[in-house]
């Protein structure tokens, strides 16, 4: 497969130039350390030997320059090239630019990148196109999140070779079409805990503006979010607020409902609040608006702090990083300060 979409690429390439860069790079995807390692070892031999003479099948020859443009994505590489490896993922094949045989000092972009799961998140680079996936991946989810790293600008072509000596390989491919037609349908469910601190902290917010503002059309519209500063007591809140508190208390207890009540009031008044507070000319709306008098009360999340109204958009969302200090109350100069004892130990 590697030796048949290398050259098919190279042949595409040869007749209409940068447009085939899409499919240009190989990105193959492996679900263990030692698979990749033995295709790392076929493509540095038999797959580049094998490209040299594509002209005798009718496809063009294709030189692999290796080591230089075959790189893997493993967690066996260093902190250091990664970021290398990604930024030669974006390198296009121009048949104006130079190449190493030329005298340019560019280097030449990726042939073949072989890469675990560590591909499945945080690698998006437009150009990519063509994927070989050896072997079915463990889940669903990571099997979508891992394929859509191609075809995300250009149409992508993504090969998964089974192994039948494998009963999971066997059973996907006896229903690739079937599953491949309803694969959202089998993404594995998320573990979680309702109503915990984080879920609430992160959640609750969305889900009691959403309760208060959709049954009818008195909050319904983005500036109706104004008139929390008289309506604090109306039906649709109350109603909210049982809803949430019921919910809680029929899933986690009567404890953790009291808590969730609590914070719903908290959020309650501080809604009111801020409607209250709003200065002459301006006004409270769910989202801000380009009208320079409109400021939101749900905030998108962003590397500012989070507050109490912070509405999150996916599960991609996460909170900013915190700064650690670490704090060793000056145990090193005690140590290097300290007496020796017999045997050379200092005391401490």
């Amino acid at each position: 497969m590697y030796v048949a979409f290398l050259a098919a690429g190279q042949t595409v390439f040869d007749k209409y130039g940068v447009a085939a860069d899409p499919w240009m790079t190989l990105i193959g995807y492996f679900n263990s350390l030692r698979e990749l390692g033995g295709m790392k070892r076929l493509v540095d031999d038999d797959v580049r030997t094998r490209l040299r003479r594509m002209d005798e099948h009718g496809l063009a020859n294709r030189t692999l320059y290796t080591p230089d443009t075959v790189k893997e994505l493993t967690s066996r590489m260093g902190s250091t090239a990664i970021p290398e490896t990604l930024d030669l993922l974006e390198s296009r094949f121009d048949p104006a630019s130079k190449t190493p045989k030329g005298s340019g000092s560019l280097p030449r972009p990726l042939d073949v990148l072989l890469a675990t799961n560590m591909i499945s998140v945080g690698v998006d680079v437009p150009r990519l196109g063509l994927m070989v996936a050896a072997g079915q991946p463990k889940t669903t989810s990571e099997y979508i999140q891992a394929t859509s790293r191609v075809g995300r600008t250009h149409p992508g072509l993504v090969c998964t070779v089974y192994n039948w000596a494998r009963p999971r390989d066997l059973s996907h491919y006896e229903t690739f079409e079937q599953y491949h037609a309803t694969f959202y349908q089998h993404v594995e469910a998320l573990s979680v805990t309702p109503f915990s601190p984080g879920a609430t902290a992160r959640g609750l917010a969305a889900l009691l503006v959403a309760l208060v503002r959709l049954p009818g059309v008195a909050f319904n519209a983005n500036e109706k979010a104004m008139l929390m500063a008289t309506q604090r007591q109306h039906a649709y809140v109350a109603k909210a607020i049982e809803v949430i508190t019921r919910r809680a208390e029929l899933i986690a207890g009567v404890e953790v409902a009291e808590a969730v009540k609590q914070q719903l009031k908290h959020k309650m008044d501080l809604w009111q609040t801020r409607s209250q507070r709003m200065a002459q000319g301006s006004r409270l709306g769910y989202e801000t608006k380009r009208d320079g008098a409109t400021i939101g009360l749900l905030r998108r999340p962003s590397l500012d702090p989070w507050d109490e109204f912070t509405c999150l958009n996916s599960l991609r969302d996460v909170e900013p990083p915190a700064n650690l200090i670490l704090d060793d109350h000056h145990l090193d100069d005690d140590i290097d300060q300290a007496a020796p004892v017999a045997g050379g130990v200092p005391s401490v």
